[in-house]
C-alpha cells in the first residue's frame, strides 16, 4: 500500500475511484462526482416451494459486470491471469447458446457469447491435443522400460524430449486460453426469472401500493429547507471538510438516524436473522466476486490506491465474503443476516436538482439483509424480504409502490429484483428506498460457498460405504431494510407540519428517548 503522506502521525492514503455497475439490492440506493483521485484519512424454514421449469436457466452464469471487457493483455501479448476462478458451466452455456443470447439481448448487456463459446471450442481441442501428446509420452516412457538395443533408446529418448518440449508449449497455451475464457465469461449476467418484464425502467411492473399522497393544507417544503430551519443538518460545513455530497447531521437528526438503525436490526432480528456489524474495507476480489467491478471509468467504488482493497458500496459484500471458499452444513441452512454498515459510493455521474440534499450522497449508514439458502427455496425467501420491507415501510406510515423491476433495470447478478419507491412531497416525486434480489447462484459460483446435502448419494463405494452426496451451490438474496439518508428524506418530508415542526412516527419513538416532535429552535 504506496504512504502518499502523514500529518501530525495520521497516515493518509489515496484513494481512486473505480468502476462498479449500478446492481443488486441497492441498485440505486446511491446517495458530483470527485475528483479521480481522492486523499481519505483511514481509520480504522418454510417447505420448499416447487420449482420452476425455468429454474435450470439460472446455474451456469456467473459474472461481475453487465457490460464486457476484453480480455487484458500485458505488452508482451500475454493474457492476464484472473485473481480467481468462478465456478462456470460451460457445457449449460454451449448447450443453451439460444436462452443466454437472448437473455443478454434482454438486458443490454454487451457481453460476447460468440467469444466466449469460441474460446471454449478451442480450449476443448486443445485440451484433446494435450491428452493426445501426453498418452504418446507415456507411450514411450513404457517402452523404454523393457531392453533396447542402443540406436532405439536413442530414438525413443530423443522422441520423448521432442513430445515433452511439444507439450510444455500447448500447456503454457492452454493455461492462457482458459485465462482469457474466464475474464471473457465473468462478463455474462445471470439469467432472467421467466416473470420478470422485458425492456427498461418504464416497462417494471407495479406489484404493489400502499397508502395514499398526504393531502397538505400549507406549502410544502423539502428536506434540505426543513433540515435548515430545525438545525439538522449542515451540508456547507462537510463541503469545506470533506467535498460535495458530504454532509454532518445535527441535533434530532443523529438520534433519528440511530433510532432508524436500532429499530430496524430490533425488527428484522424478530424474524430470525442474525446481526453483524461488517469490515467496511475488503479485497477487491471480493468485491468482483459479488458481481461488482472494482476499477475503472464511471465509477461507483473508492478504491484503495496501490493496494488491493476498496471501501464498501454496500454490506452486501463483506456478508457474501463471510462463508467464502466454504462447505456450509444444510442443516444450518437457510442463513440469515441482518449487517449494519456505512457505505461509501463515488455517484459518477449524478447530478441534478433531482439528487440534491440526503437523497445521493457519498458516505451513508445501512441496514441490509442477506439470505444464503437452497436452491428450490430462494424465491420463497426473495418474498419473505419483500414482505419484511413492505412491513418495515407501512408500519412508520409510508405511502409506497413495490415493483417487479424489467430487465434493462437488472445488474449482473440479480436473477429478479423487486424496488421499493416511497412518495417524497418535497421532491413531489417517488424516489427508491430499498429493493431486494435474488442472484441465485451467481454469487456463490464466484464466492465458492456450496452445501452438502443430507441425503448420501444411492451409488456404493467398492468397500460398501455410501458415497457423500454432490455438494451443490448456494442461492444468495439481499434487501435493503433500511437507508439511512434516503428515510431521513422521507420522514422529514412525509411528517411536516405546518408550524414547521416534523412528528416523529411512533414505532420510533422509544428509539429517540421519547421524543415524539422535532421542533424549531427559538434564539
Amino acid at each position: 500500500m504506496a504512504l502518499q503522506c502523514r500529518l501530525s502521525g495520521t497516515t493518509i492514503q489515496s484513494l481512486k475511484m473505480a468502476t462498479i455497475p449500478i446492481s443488486s439490492s441497492s441498485s440505486r440506493l446511491i446517495f458530483r462526482s470527485l475528483p479521480k483521485t481522492l486523499n481519505l484519512a483511514l481509520f480504522s424454514r418454510h417447505s420448499p416451494p416447487k420449482a420452476p421449469p425455468f429454474t435450470l436457466l439460472i446455474r451456469a452464469l456467473s459474472a461481475p459486470a453487465v457490460a464486457a471487457a476484453p480480455a487484458t493483455e500485458s505488452s508482451d501479448n500475454k493474457v492476464v491471469k484472473p485473481q480467481w476462478q468462478a465456478a462456470i458451466d460451460f457445457k449449460w452455456i454451449r448447450d443453451n447458446k439460444e436462452a443466454v443470447a437472448v437473455n443478454i439481448k434482454n438486458r443490454n448487456s454487451n457481453a460476447n457469447l460468440e467469444f466466449v463459446l469460441q474460446l471454449y471450442d478451442k480450449m476443448l481441442n486443445l485440451q484433446k491435443e494435450v491428452e493426445r501428446l501426453r498418452g504418446e509420452r507415456n507411450t514411450v516412457a513404457n517402452k523404454m522400460k523393457g531392453k533396447l538395443e542402443t540406436s532405439e533408446r536413442q530414438r525413443l529418448i530423443e522422441e520423448g524430449k521432442n513430445l515433452k518440449e511439444a507439450l510444455m508449449t500447448l500447456e503454457e497455451d492452454l493455461i492462457k486460453l482458459r485465462d482469457e475464457l474466464q475474464l471473457e465469461a465473468q462478463c455474462l449476467p445471470n439469467m432472467t426469472h421467466p416473470d420478470v418484464p422485458i425492456g427498461g425502467e418504464d416497462s417494471s411492473k407495479l406489484r404493489n401500493m400502499v397508502g395514499s399522497r398526504r393531502k397538505f393544507d400549507f406549502p410544502v417544503k423539502d428536506h434540505l429547507q426543513i433540515g435548515k430551519e430545525l438545525d439538522l443538518f449542515d451540508f456547507d460545513a462537510a463541503a469545506e471538510v470533506s467535498g460535495s455530497k458530504f454532509y454532518y447531521l445535527k441535533n434530532e437528526a443523529v438520534m433519528l438516524e440511530m433510532s432508524l438503525v436500532n429499530w430496524t436490526m430490533t425488527e428484522v432480528m424478530k424474524r430470525g436473522f442474525t446481526p453483524l456489524t461488517t469490515p467496511e474495507i475488503v479485497r477487491s476480489s471480493v468485491v468482483e466476486k459479488c458481481g461488482f467491478q472494482p476499477r475503472g471509468e464511471n465509477t461507483q467504488v473508492y478504491s484503495i490506491e496501490d493496494s488491493d482493497q476498496c471501501l464498501i458500496g454496500t454490506a452486501e459484500i463483506p456478508v457474501g465474503g463471510i462463508h467464502m471458499d466454504s462447505i456450509v452444513a444444510e442443516s444450518s441452512l437457510p442463513l440469515k443476516y441482518v449487517a449494519f454498515s456505512h457505505c461509501f459510493r463515488t455517484e459518477a455521474g449524478a447530478a441534478g436538482t433531482a439528487t440534491r440534499g440526503l437523497y445521493r450522497v457519498h458516505q451513508f449508514s445501512k441496514v441490509e439483509m442477506f439470505i444464503l439458502c437452497r436452491p428450490e427455496e430462494s424465491d420463497l425467501y426473495h418474498e419473505e424480504l419483500i414482505k419484511i420491507e413492505e412491513d418495515l415501510f407501512q408500519s412508520l406510515g409510508l405511502h409506497y409502490k413495490t415493483l417487479d423491476m424489467a430487465t434493462g433495470d437488472l445488474g449482473a447478478p440479480a436473477y429478479r429484483k423487486f424496488d421499493v419507491e416511497a412518495w417524497m412531497p418535497g421532491l413531489d416525486r417517488y424516489g427508491e428506498i430499498s429493493s431486494a434480489s435474488n442472484c441465485t447462484d451467481y454469487q456463490s459460483r464466484r464466492l465458492g460457498i456450496r452445501y452438502r446435502p443430507s441425503e448420501p448419494s444411492s451409488t456404493t463405494s467398492k468397500k460398501g460405504k455410501a458415497n457423500l452426496a454432490t455438494t451443490k451451490f448456494v442461492h444468495t438474496l439481499n434487501a435493503t431494510a433500511c437507508a439511512v439518508p434516503r428515510m431521513l428524506v422521507c420522514l422529514l418530508e412525509n411528517f411536516q407540519q405546518e408550524n414547521g415542526s416534523v412528528t416523529i412516527p411512533c414505532p420510533l419513538r422509544p428509539f429517540m428517548g421519547g421524543i415524539e416532535l422535532i421542533s424549531p429552535k427559538f434564539r
